[in-house]
């Protein structure tokens, strides 16, 4: 038996979802497999700051200008790859949110300066028939980690959290989440990711009982050649990972390996059925660390955001890993759509 979240209220949204569904089953008339969908697609994306697209510009501003929206985030810029090929998607929102936790795709998100947004969830509607993007990685606390490696990276206030323990120097970072306090800790937070995911999947299965669901992984950022780690990319005078040591790198991808295989799961397990963009496995030639082929800004590397003095990309997809990023998800969903 898999694992279930303990919440009460994900329990209630299970049993409604799938009385409704099987209600709908039995009203709804039979579609042709394998066409295109005729009419528009209503749709909703949700998400952090890798379906946000944090670092590139312009993005939205007013009253979601810290969710750092990039106008064109790889939502926008799937929709029109699909639109191109006869799939139209009806896109109700994109909520996608920089900083955003997988709770708060059920509670609402506090942003710099005290703004807030309401919950993701809110987006979903009744006649919403897809639903993609990204979370997990907040939750997990993956710029904490960052944090925990980088001295440097320790005074960015911008980057959200704390290291897991300043005590410890980001020197000793490979060690920390190899034993003791640090694996004690990790593994604490992916047991908080798996519950989730859970809860987030089921809930989008009461909202919008008829909506395909799609999750999207992240693009690898560690490559399987870490000693491409050490020179800094063409432009640049940082290494792409900053003073984070040599040893910590495949300590951080394996971290990451480990949230791919956390989401694939949560998929494989939802009740009524997903499906997984798995963008670590078909990225590893565009990581932070491969030079002028990089889709990932390394993490004290100038993004878009800015005028006299940008922000770093904080180890964000660029233009050429946002379009990575669309490519795939584009694909997914011409996948999905014409089962």
């Amino acid at each position: 038996m898999r694992r279930t979240t303990t919440s009460p209220v994900a329990r209630r949204l299970v049993a409604a979802a799938v009385a409704l569904a099987g209600c709908l089953a039995v009203a709804g008339p039979a579609g042709s497999a394998g066409a295109a969908p005729a009419e528009p697609v209503p749709t909703v994306f949700f998400g952090d700051s890798y379906t946000a697209n944090f670092g590139i510009a312009p993005f939205q501003e007013g009253e979601r200008t810290f969710c750092f929206q990039a106008k064109e985030d790889y939502p926008a810029v799937a929709t029109r790859r699909l639109a191109d090929k006869n799939v139209t998607l009806d896109v109700q929102a994109d909520v996608s949110c920089g900083g955003a936790l997988t709770q708060h795709f059920w509670q609402e998100q506090e942003l710099l300066g005290g703004m807030k947004v309401p919950p993701q969830q809110d987006a979903l509607k009744q006649d919403t028939r897809l639903t993609v993007g990204s979370l997990g990685g907040n939750t997990l606390g993956f710029s904490r980690i960052l944090k925990q490696c980088s001295a440097e990276l320790r005074g960015h206030v911008l980057l959200p959290g704390e290291p897991v323990d300043g005590d410890v120097p980001a020197s000793q970072c490979a060690e920390f989440f190899d034993t003791g306090d640090g694996k004690q800790w990790l593994d604490g937070q992916f047991e908080q990711v798996t519950g989730d995911l859970e809860e987030l999947l089921d809930r989008i299965g009461y909202f919008a009982p008829d909506a395909k669901r799609v999750l999207v992984g992240y693009p690898r950022l560690v490559p399987e050649d870490t000693t491409k780690c050490l020179t800094p990319a063409p432009g640049q005078t940082q290494l792409p990972f900053a003073d984070t040591a040599k040893d910590a790198l495949p300590v951080l991808d394996r971290i990451q390996q480990r949230l791919n295989d956390v989401m694939k799961k949560a998929v494989a397990d939802a009740d009524g059925g997903a499906d997984f963009v798995d963008l670590y496995a078909s990225t590893g030639s565009s990581t932070a660390c491969d030079g002028a082929d990089r889709g990932i800004g390394g993490l004290l590397e100038d993004s878009q955001i800015g005028d006299a003095q940008k922000l770093p990309w904080y180890a964000h997809p660029n233009d050429k890993g946002r379009d990575i990023q669309a490519e795939q998800v584009a694909d997914k969903i011409e996948e999905v759509l014409n089962r």
